[in-house]
Protein backbone atom coordinates (compact mmCIF):
# COMPACT_ATOMS: atom_id res chain seq x y z
CA UNK A 1 0.00 0.00 0.00
CA UNK A 2 1.48 3.41 -0.93
CA UNK A 3 2.20 5.86 1.83
CA UNK A 4 1.83 9.63 1.76
CA UNK A 5 5.12 11.49 1.77
CA UNK A 6 5.87 14.12 4.47
CA UNK A 7 5.72 16.76 1.73
CA UNK A 8 2.23 15.61 0.66
CA UNK A 9 1.06 15.53 4.28
CA UNK A 10 2.31 19.08 4.82
CA UNK A 11 0.62 20.31 1.64
CA UNK A 12 -2.68 18.72 2.67
CA UNK A 13 -2.47 20.20 6.17
CA UNK A 14 -1.76 23.65 4.74
CA UNK A 15 -4.71 23.32 2.35
CA UNK A 16 -7.11 22.33 5.13
CA UNK A 17 -5.99 25.33 7.16
CA UNK A 18 -6.29 27.95 4.43
CA UNK A 19 -9.65 26.62 3.21
CA UNK A 20 -10.97 27.44 6.66
CA UNK A 21 -9.35 30.85 7.06
CA UNK A 22 -8.23 32.04 3.63
CA UNK A 23 -7.38 34.32 2.02
CA UNK A 24 -8.57 33.26 -1.42
CA UNK A 25 -5.27 33.46 -3.30
CA UNK A 26 -3.38 31.46 -0.65
CA UNK A 27 -6.09 28.77 -0.66
CA UNK A 28 -5.99 28.56 -4.46
CA UNK A 29 -2.19 28.28 -4.47
CA UNK A 30 -2.28 25.59 -1.77
CA UNK A 31 -4.96 23.61 -3.62
CA UNK A 32 -2.98 23.63 -6.87
CA UNK A 33 0.16 22.59 -5.00
CA UNK A 34 -1.64 19.81 -3.13
CA UNK A 35 -2.90 18.32 -6.41
CA UNK A 36 0.51 18.70 -8.07
CA UNK A 37 -0.93 20.32 -11.19
CA UNK A 38 1.06 22.78 -13.33
CA UNK A 39 -0.98 25.80 -14.41
CA UNK A 40 -1.06 24.56 -18.00
CA UNK A 41 -2.88 21.42 -16.82
CA UNK A 42 -5.27 23.50 -14.73
CA UNK A 43 -6.04 25.60 -17.80
CA UNK A 44 -6.62 22.41 -19.83
CA UNK A 45 -9.08 21.07 -17.24
CA UNK A 46 -10.93 24.40 -17.23
CA UNK A 47 -11.30 24.28 -21.01
CA UNK A 48 -12.88 20.84 -20.67
CA UNK A 49 -15.43 22.47 -18.36
CA UNK A 50 -16.18 25.03 -21.07
CA UNK A 51 -14.34 27.86 -19.30
CA UNK A 52 -11.50 29.80 -20.93
CA UNK A 53 -8.92 31.35 -18.59
CA UNK A 54 -5.32 32.19 -19.45
CA UNK A 55 -2.32 30.79 -17.58
CA UNK A 56 -1.27 34.36 -16.78
CA UNK A 57 -4.63 35.04 -15.11
CA UNK A 58 -4.36 31.85 -13.05
CA UNK A 59 -0.87 32.89 -11.97
CA UNK A 60 -2.10 36.34 -10.95
CA UNK A 61 -5.01 34.83 -9.00
CA UNK A 62 -2.80 32.53 -6.93
CA UNK A 63 -0.32 35.36 -6.27
CA UNK A 64 -3.03 37.74 -5.10
CA UNK A 65 -2.10 40.25 -7.81
CA UNK A 66 -5.63 40.08 -9.20
CA UNK A 67 -8.96 38.58 -8.15
CA UNK A 68 -11.60 36.98 -10.37
CA UNK A 69 -14.28 39.56 -11.16
CA UNK A 70 -15.92 38.92 -14.54
CA UNK A 71 -18.80 36.39 -14.71
CA UNK A 72 -16.61 34.05 -16.80
CA UNK A 73 -13.89 34.26 -14.14
CA UNK A 74 -16.38 33.45 -11.37
CA UNK A 75 -17.55 30.41 -13.34
CA UNK A 76 -13.90 29.40 -13.52
CA UNK A 77 -13.60 29.58 -9.72
CA UNK A 78 -16.59 27.26 -9.41
CA UNK A 79 -15.02 24.85 -11.90
CA UNK A 80 -11.70 24.99 -10.02
CA UNK A 81 -13.41 23.67 -6.91
CA UNK A 82 -14.35 20.52 -8.82
CA UNK A 83 -11.02 20.19 -10.65
CA UNK A 84 -9.02 20.60 -7.43
CA UNK A 85 -11.38 18.34 -5.46
CA UNK A 86 -12.39 21.05 -2.99
CA UNK A 87 -15.64 21.38 -1.01
CA UNK A 88 -18.41 23.01 -3.03
CA UNK A 89 -18.40 26.83 -2.82
CA UNK A 90 -15.24 26.88 -0.64
CA UNK A 91 -13.29 29.17 -2.98
CA UNK A 92 -16.34 31.31 -3.79
CA UNK A 93 -16.86 31.97 -0.08
CA UNK A 94 -13.20 32.83 0.49
CA UNK A 95 -13.31 35.20 -2.47
CA UNK A 96 -16.24 37.05 -0.92
CA UNK A 97 -14.62 37.14 2.52
CA UNK A 98 -11.38 38.48 1.03
CA UNK A 99 -13.28 41.34 -0.58
CA UNK A 100 -15.10 42.05 2.67
CA UNK A 101 -11.90 42.17 4.74
CA UNK A 102 -10.23 44.41 2.17
CA UNK A 103 -13.10 46.87 2.51
CA UNK A 104 -13.60 47.08 -1.26
CA UNK A 105 -16.76 45.04 -1.62
CA UNK A 106 -18.99 48.08 -2.07
CA UNK A 107 -16.60 50.05 -4.27
CA UNK A 108 -15.82 47.06 -6.48
CA UNK A 109 -19.49 46.14 -6.58
CA UNK A 110 -19.09 42.44 -5.92
CA UNK A 111 -21.34 41.44 -3.05
CA UNK A 112 -21.38 37.91 -1.68
CA UNK A 113 -24.88 37.63 -3.11
CA UNK A 114 -23.69 38.33 -6.65
CA UNK A 115 -20.90 35.76 -6.26
CA UNK A 116 -23.40 33.13 -5.15
CA UNK A 117 -25.59 33.87 -8.18
CA UNK A 118 -22.63 33.73 -10.53
CA UNK A 119 -21.61 30.34 -9.13
CA UNK A 120 -24.90 28.84 -10.34
CA UNK A 121 -26.35 27.87 -6.96
CA UNK A 122 -29.69 29.57 -7.60
CA UNK A 123 -30.07 27.90 -11.00
CA UNK A 124 -29.36 24.51 -9.41
CA UNK A 125 -32.04 25.02 -6.75
CA UNK A 126 -34.60 26.19 -9.30
CA UNK A 127 -33.83 23.15 -11.43
CA UNK A 128 -34.71 20.92 -8.47
CA UNK A 129 -38.18 22.47 -8.50
CA UNK A 130 -38.45 22.14 -12.27
CA UNK A 131 -39.11 25.89 -12.41
CA UNK A 132 -37.75 28.40 -14.97
CA UNK A 133 -36.28 31.66 -13.70
CA UNK A 134 -39.47 33.73 -14.13
CA UNK A 135 -41.84 30.88 -13.24
CA UNK A 136 -44.37 32.07 -15.83
CA UNK A 137 -44.92 35.34 -13.97
CA UNK A 138 -44.14 38.99 -14.72
CA UNK A 139 -43.60 41.24 -11.70
CA UNK A 140 -45.87 44.30 -11.65
CA UNK A 141 -44.81 45.43 -8.18
CA UNK A 142 -42.52 44.19 -5.42
CA UNK A 143 -42.14 45.71 -1.94
CA UNK A 144 -39.45 44.35 0.38
CA UNK A 145 -39.04 45.23 4.04
CA UNK A 146 -35.71 44.18 5.58
CA UNK A 147 -35.18 44.29 9.33
CA UNK A 148 -31.65 44.61 10.77
CA UNK A 149 -31.38 43.32 14.34
CA UNK A 150 -29.60 44.49 17.45
CA UNK A 151 -26.49 42.46 16.52
CA UNK A 152 -26.42 44.25 13.15
CA UNK A 153 -27.56 41.04 11.46
CA UNK A 154 -30.16 40.56 8.72
CA UNK A 155 -32.94 39.40 11.02
CA UNK A 156 -35.97 39.28 8.72
CA UNK A 157 -37.13 39.96 5.18
CA UNK A 158 -40.77 40.42 4.20
CA UNK A 159 -41.85 40.45 0.53
CA UNK A 160 -45.13 41.59 -1.02
CA UNK A 161 -45.48 40.65 -4.71
CA UNK A 162 -47.96 41.75 -7.37
CA UNK A 163 -47.60 39.55 -10.47
CA UNK A 164 -49.26 38.76 -13.80
CA UNK A 165 -49.20 35.31 -15.41
CA UNK A 166 -47.95 35.14 -19.00
CA UNK A 167 -49.01 31.52 -19.53
CA UNK A 168 -51.86 29.30 -18.34
CA UNK A 169 -51.64 27.05 -15.31
CA UNK A 170 -49.21 28.97 -13.11
CA UNK A 171 -49.95 28.04 -9.49
CA UNK A 172 -46.74 28.71 -7.58
CA UNK A 173 -43.71 30.95 -7.10
CA UNK A 174 -40.24 29.99 -5.89
CA UNK A 175 -38.86 32.48 -3.36
CA UNK A 176 -35.07 32.61 -2.98
CA UNK A 177 -33.38 34.04 0.11
CA UNK A 178 -29.64 34.80 0.21
CA UNK A 179 -28.08 34.73 3.67
CA UNK A 180 -24.77 36.45 4.23
CA UNK A 181 -21.41 34.70 4.74
CA UNK A 182 -21.79 32.20 7.57
CA UNK A 183 -25.60 32.00 7.33
CA UNK A 184 -27.24 28.71 8.31
CA UNK A 185 -30.28 27.93 6.12
CA UNK A 186 -31.30 25.10 8.47
CA UNK A 187 -32.17 27.72 11.10
CA UNK A 188 -34.07 29.99 8.69
CA UNK A 189 -37.87 29.88 8.63
CA UNK A 190 -40.24 30.81 5.81
CA UNK A 191 -43.81 31.85 6.62
CA UNK A 192 -46.66 32.40 4.20
CA UNK A 193 -48.55 35.56 5.15
CA UNK A 194 -51.16 36.13 2.46
CA UNK A 195 -52.66 34.21 -0.50
CA UNK A 196 -50.09 31.41 -0.50
CA UNK A 197 -48.86 28.41 1.48
CA UNK A 198 -45.44 26.79 1.84
CA UNK A 199 -44.59 23.84 -0.42
CA UNK A 200 -41.17 22.26 -0.90
CA UNK A 201 -38.13 23.93 0.70
CA UNK A 202 -34.54 23.45 -0.44
CA UNK A 203 -31.37 24.67 1.28
CA UNK A 204 -27.79 25.06 0.08
CA UNK A 205 -25.66 24.91 3.20
CA UNK A 206 -22.29 26.09 1.83
CA UNK A 207 -23.71 29.38 0.55
CA UNK A 208 -26.55 29.99 3.02
CA UNK A 209 -29.19 30.05 0.26
CA UNK A 210 -32.78 28.96 0.88
CA UNK A 211 -35.44 28.39 -1.80
CA UNK A 212 -39.10 27.81 -0.95
CA UNK A 213 -42.15 27.05 -3.05
CA UNK A 214 -45.11 29.35 -2.40
CA UNK A 215 -48.25 27.55 -3.58
CA UNK A 216 -51.33 29.45 -4.76
CA UNK A 217 -54.85 28.09 -4.16
CA UNK A 218 -55.74 28.41 -7.85
CA UNK A 219 -54.14 28.09 -11.23
CA UNK A 220 -53.72 31.40 -13.05
CA UNK A 221 -54.60 31.94 -16.68
CA UNK A 222 -52.45 34.04 -18.98
CA UNK A 223 -53.16 37.69 -18.17
CA UNK A 224 -54.44 37.04 -14.63
CA UNK A 225 -52.97 39.15 -11.81
CA UNK A 226 -52.22 37.87 -8.33
CA UNK A 227 -50.73 39.19 -5.10
CA UNK A 228 -49.11 37.30 -2.26
CA UNK A 229 -46.93 37.96 0.75
CA UNK A 230 -44.37 35.95 2.72
CA UNK A 231 -41.52 36.45 5.17
CA UNK A 232 -38.16 34.81 5.89
CA UNK A 233 -36.80 34.77 9.45
CA UNK A 234 -33.00 34.71 9.21
CA UNK A 235 -30.66 36.18 11.84
CA UNK A 236 -28.11 33.40 11.32
CA UNK A 237 -25.17 35.30 9.78
CA UNK A 238 -22.81 37.99 11.01
CA UNK A 239 -22.79 41.75 10.53
CA UNK A 240 -24.84 42.91 7.53
CA UNK A 241 -23.76 45.98 5.56
CA UNK A 242 -26.05 45.99 2.53
CA UNK A 243 -29.11 44.52 0.89
CA UNK A 244 -29.13 43.90 -2.86
CA UNK A 245 -31.96 42.98 -5.24
CA UNK A 246 -31.07 41.47 -8.61
CA UNK A 247 -33.27 41.16 -11.69
CA UNK A 248 -32.63 39.19 -14.89
CA UNK A 249 -35.09 41.29 -16.92
CA UNK A 250 -36.98 44.59 -16.51
CA UNK A 251 -39.94 44.54 -14.14
CA UNK A 252 -42.50 46.75 -12.47
CA UNK A 253 -42.22 49.01 -9.45
CA UNK A 254 -39.75 47.97 -6.76
CA UNK A 255 -39.58 49.42 -3.25
CA UNK A 256 -37.02 48.49 -0.61
CA UNK A 257 -37.24 49.57 3.01
CA UNK A 258 -34.49 48.77 5.51
CA UNK A 259 -35.40 49.11 9.20
CA UNK A 260 -32.81 49.20 11.98
CA UNK A 261 -32.99 48.19 15.63
CA UNK A 262 -32.76 51.01 18.18
CA UNK A 263 -29.58 49.45 19.57
CA UNK A 264 -27.85 49.35 16.16
CA UNK A 265 -28.15 52.47 14.04
CA UNK A 266 -25.82 53.09 11.06
CA UNK A 267 -23.89 56.33 10.68
CA UNK A 268 -24.83 56.75 6.98
CA UNK A 269 -26.80 55.01 4.25
CA UNK A 270 -26.87 55.20 0.45
CA UNK A 271 -28.57 53.57 -2.52
CA UNK A 272 -26.66 52.20 -5.51
CA UNK A 273 -27.21 50.46 -8.84
CA UNK A 274 -25.11 47.99 -10.76
CA UNK A 275 -25.48 46.69 -14.33
CA UNK A 276 -23.97 43.26 -13.62
CA UNK A 277 -22.11 41.33 -10.94
CA UNK A 278 -18.77 42.33 -12.46
CA UNK A 279 -19.63 45.97 -13.21
CA UNK A 280 -18.71 48.91 -10.94
CA UNK A 281 -21.47 50.43 -8.88
CA UNK A 282 -23.08 53.71 -9.79
CA UNK A 283 -26.19 55.74 -9.09
CA UNK A 284 -25.02 56.47 -5.56
CA UNK A 285 -27.41 58.62 -3.55
CA UNK A 286 -27.26 59.36 0.16
CA UNK A 287 -30.38 58.31 2.07
CA UNK A 288 -31.45 60.13 5.25
CA UNK A 289 -32.27 57.88 8.20
CA UNK A 290 -35.66 58.53 9.76
CA UNK A 291 -35.04 59.27 13.46
CA UNK A 292 -38.52 58.18 14.53
CA UNK A 293 -38.92 55.08 12.37
CA UNK A 294 -35.19 54.19 12.09
CA UNK A 295 -35.53 53.29 8.41
CA UNK A 296 -34.42 54.22 4.90
CA UNK A 297 -35.99 53.31 1.60
CA UNK A 298 -35.73 53.50 -2.17
CA UNK A 299 -38.35 53.28 -4.90
CA UNK A 300 -37.68 52.26 -8.51
CA UNK A 301 -40.74 53.12 -10.67
CA UNK A 302 -39.61 50.46 -13.15
CA UNK A 303 -36.99 47.91 -12.16
CA UNK A 304 -34.19 47.47 -14.67
CA UNK A 305 -32.16 44.34 -15.34
CA UNK A 306 -29.15 44.28 -13.01
CA UNK A 307 -28.87 45.16 -9.34
CA UNK A 308 -30.19 47.86 -7.02
CA UNK A 309 -29.68 48.08 -3.28
CA UNK A 310 -29.01 49.99 -0.09
CA UNK A 311 -25.69 49.95 1.75
CA UNK A 312 -24.81 51.41 5.13
CA UNK A 313 -21.78 52.09 7.33
CA UNK A 314 -21.48 51.19 11.00
CA UNK A 315 -19.32 53.16 13.41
Amino acid sequence: MPHATPHADAATAELDSVLRGGPFHVALRAAIAARGLPLQRVQHHLSRHGVRVGVTSLSYWQQGARRPQRPESLRAVRALEEILQLPEESLIRLLAETDDRAGDRRSAGRSYRSLVEASGVVDKLLAEFGTPRDGGLHTLGHHERVRIGARRELAQRESHHIVRAHRDGVDRYVAVHHGGPGADPERMHVRALENCRIGRVRRHHDTGVLAAELLFDLGLRAGDTFLFRYTVEDGTAGVCREYVRGADSPGGQYALQVCFDTAALPVRCHRFTQHSAAAPRGGRQELPLSARHRSVHLVEPRLRAGYVGIAWDWE
